[in-house]
C-alpha cells in the first residue's frame, strides 16, 4: 500500500489535500503519472495546507450560496453550440471546460471545470446530463442541450 497526497479530486477516493492509502500499482501507474497525487512525506504537511487553502478559495463561500446555484443550474438547461456533421455527430467531443463556459455564458454563475463530471463522452447533438460537485456534500445535475452550429 502506498500513502499519497491527492492534488486533484478523484471520484470515490478523495478531495485535494486528502492523505489516502491505495495499492502500489494504482499509485504508480495511474494517480502519480496523471498528476493527481504525490507521494506522502513528512515534509508534505506544508503542501497539504497549501492545497486545502487553494481548495477553500475555489469553493463556494456558504452552503446557502451553493444551494442557490444548485437550484439555478437544475432549473435552466444549458445550450451548447458546436460543429457537427451529418446525423448530429460532433467533430470531436464536448469537454468539461466547454460546459463551464456555457454555464457562465448563460448567466448562471461560475463553475470550476474540475468539478464537472460527464456521465459519458458527449459526441452527438441532443440532451445530455452532467453533475457538478458544488461542495463536498452538494451535487447538482445539469441538462446540456447540444445543438449543431449553422
Amino acid at each position: 500500500m502506498s500513502k499519497l497526497i491527492l492534488t486533484h479530486e478523484v471520484t470515490g477516493l478523495g478531495a485535494p489535500g486528502d492523505v489516502v492509502e491505495v495499492k502500489n500499482g494504482f499509485a504508480r501507474n495511474y494517480l502519480i503519472p496523471q498528476g493527481w497525487a504525490v507521494m506522502w512525506t513528512r515534509g508534505g504537511e506544508k503542501q497539504i495546507d497549501q492545497i486545502k487553502a487553494a481548495r477553500a478559495a475555489r469553493e463556494h463561500a456558504t452552503v446557502e450560496e451553493a444551494q442557490d446555484l444548485k437550484a439555478r443550474l437544475q432549473a435552466t438547461p444549458v445550450t451548447l453550440t458546436v460543429k457537427a456533421g451529418g446525423g448530429g455527430r460532433l467533430f470531436g467531443s464536448v469537454k468539461t471546460s466547454d460546459v463551464a463556459d456555457a454555464v457562465a455564458a448563460a448567466g448562471l454563475g461560475t463553475v470550476d471545470k474540475r468539478k464537472i463530471e460527464l456521465s459519458a463522452p458527449i459526441k452527438a447533438t441532443g440532451e445530455h446530463e452532467a453533475t457538478v460537485r458544488l461542495r463536498d456534500d452538494l451535487v447538482a445535475t445539469i441538462t446540456i442541450k447540444v445543438v449543431a452550429a449553422k
